[in-house]
């Protein structure tokens, strides 16, 4: 790591809050689509993982929900285990299962191209601090309340 010049100061970072810069190519929330700010990608195991492991994936990836997926006779079976899920499974010391037992199809999903206005108040409506994306029934990625709080945060119009 480079050291700086000699004399040469830097300011320190003051204690209040700086503004977030954001990315300037983004669209405005407003016409801001899923796709836009969804994080890509969902976390998944096997329908017979153990809760433990479940939980163990959400601690160490830091998410609320897992995809549970299996292939069936013809086409992809998946079902979402959320951390409100896997309290309630876990709360009774003498519960045993597996991420199928408490995994259900998500009644909360939303395709990728739909607008970003549309999905806050989907959220909002059905009190759910996440939304499984899918794309032609496939879970493809998560949209979390703190996505739209940044792109609420890019500030434009």
């Amino acid at each position: 790591m480079a050291r700086p010049a000699r004399g040469r100061t830097f300011p320190l970072m003051a204690n209040v809050a700086q503004p977030y810069r954001g990315e300037y190519v983004r669209p405005s929330f407003r016409n801001a689509s899923v796709a836009d700010v969804m994080t890509p990608g969902i976390i998944t195991c096997a329908p017979e993982t153990p809760l433990e492991t479940v939980a163990e994936l959400m601690a160490t990836h830091g998410v609320h929900a897992i995809a549970v997926g299996g292939i069936g006779v013809d086409h992809l079976v998946w079902g979402v285990v959320d951390s409100l899920d896997l309290v309630r499974a876990l709360r009774d010391a003498s519960a045993a299962g597996d991420a199928e037992a408490i995994s259900c199809r998500p009644e909360h999903a939303i395709e990728p191209d739909a607008p970003l206005i549309e999905a806050a108040r989907l959220m909002d409506e059905q009190a759910v601090t996440h939304l499984v994306v899918v794309d032609r029934d496939r879970p493809v990625g998560v949209l979390t309340t703190l996505d739209i709080a940044a792109a609420a945060a890019w500030g434009r119009k």
